[in-house]
């Protein structure tokens, strides 16, 4: 980006928060929009842009992303305030892309374990069981309330994510990988069908998320590129694909994680748990949605591995982030292939216990109506 041309844009456009030369800082942590902290301000910026290079059709779309934020800004989900959003495609002022900027979230987001140093058992519990909690409030959330009815549609939801997976695989390999391949087919084989519609993060996990800096509770939920209208069981999956990517991934360099059961972190079925009391209602196994949310990480990796062989793309772990491939698909196949009676589910008895302790409290198993 262009930082002079930023400060010029600030000046101009939103002179309220002007108050001399931008200095620019890649936030770290994203492999697809670059991610940039702007100070020099009246108070500190996010800009958020495509990345360089390689780009999938339906993939890194500012102007989804900005909206979605924009509209759940005021609800039970914690998202940061926008401030604008730009088409500098023609005039290559900053970024010559589409770019939007929003206000900087104050707090920590946990993407390594060194990063729990400092953070006791129960603070590190009670985030993780927030964060499942806030995923069900995104679910419960009319669309239409907020303005996002027509976002995308949830009737054939999930064959229509199968069909644009298999065209962004196709336009990113640059390889053979019949493992991916072999997922791919059998995630078709088995498709399940979808029990209701709501807005979905569409890559929900810790490290999209900042922590409060003065007490253990969710600032705001980040990296909205993904999300859509659709099924709620692919945030769980994707949620618990990256809560145990340790047991995925090999190297913790190119897919670390701060989730450490030592520290405190709870496994990944009291989330499920957390999420049903939460929602009030019953999760089925997630089979197929954890092998769903795999083939999606393989498929992002592979594109991921195209540009960074085409010297497209910055930032560190670019050039092992390919290696993850094989890994993920496997683990997909894994859970297609196992007993669904060893699957991550929650019976009748959580649900009915869910609507028991709501009950207690006089409260309505969906909470109050956002």
């Amino acid at each position: 980006m262009d930082v002079a041309g930023a400060s010029a844009w600030l000046v101009e456009t939103h002179p309220e928060l002007a108050d001399g030369a931008l200095r620019a800082t890649v936030i770290a942590g994203g492999k697809s929009n670059l991610t940039y902290r702007l100070d020099g301000g009246l108070v500190p910026l996010v800009l958020r842009r495509p990345p360089l290079g390689h780009v999938l059709s339906s993939a890194h779309d500012m102007a989804r992303e900005h909206r979605v934020i924009a509209a759940l800004r005021g609800s039970a989900v914690p998202v940061p305030e926008v401030v604008d959003l730009v088409d500098d495609t023609a005039d290559a002022r900053v970024t010559g892309t589409p770019f939007f900027v929003m206000r900087f979230v104050e707090g920590q987001v946990l993407a390594h374990r060194a990063q729990n140093d400092g953070r006791s058992p129960a603070a590190l519990r009670s985030v993780s069981i927030e964060l499942a909690e806030v995923l069900a409030d995104l679910h419960a959330i009319d669309p239409a309330r907020v303005g996002l009815a027509d976002f995308g549609r949830g009737d054939g939801f999930l064959e229509r994510q199968l069909r644009t997976w298999r065209r962004q695989l196709d336009a990113s390999r640059s390889r053979d990988v019949p493992t991916l391949d072999r997922l791919q087919e059998r995630l078709g084989e088995r498709r399940p069908e979808t029990a209701r519609t709501s807005l979905v993060h569409g890559d929900y996990r810790l490290d999209n998320a900042i922590i409060a800096p003065d007490a253990p509770r969710i600032a705001a939920v980040l990296d909205w590129e993904m999300s859509t209208l659709g099924d709620p069981l692919v945030d769980l999956g994707i949620f618990g694909m990256y809560w145990n990517i340790a047991d995925i991934a090999e190297d913790a360099r190119v897919m670390p994680t701060a989730v450490d059961p030592a520290a405190g972190y709870p496994g990944f079925d009291e989330l499920v748990d957390a999420y049903a009391a939460r929602a009030g209602i019953a999760v089925p196994a997630l089979s197929w949605y954890r092998a769903f949310a795999a083939y999606k990480l393989a498929v992002i990796a592979e594109g991921i591995h195209l540009r960074y062989r085409s010297g497209e793309t910055v930032g560190d772990g670019f050039d092992r982030i390919g290696d993850l491939v094989e890994p993920l698909s496997a683990d997909g196949l894994r859970h297609l292939s196992g007993d669904p009676g060893t699957d991550i589910r929650l019976g009748q008895h959580h649900h009915e216990r869910a609507h028991q302790e709501q009950a207690h409290h006089g409260q309505h198993p969906h909470g109050q109506d956002r």
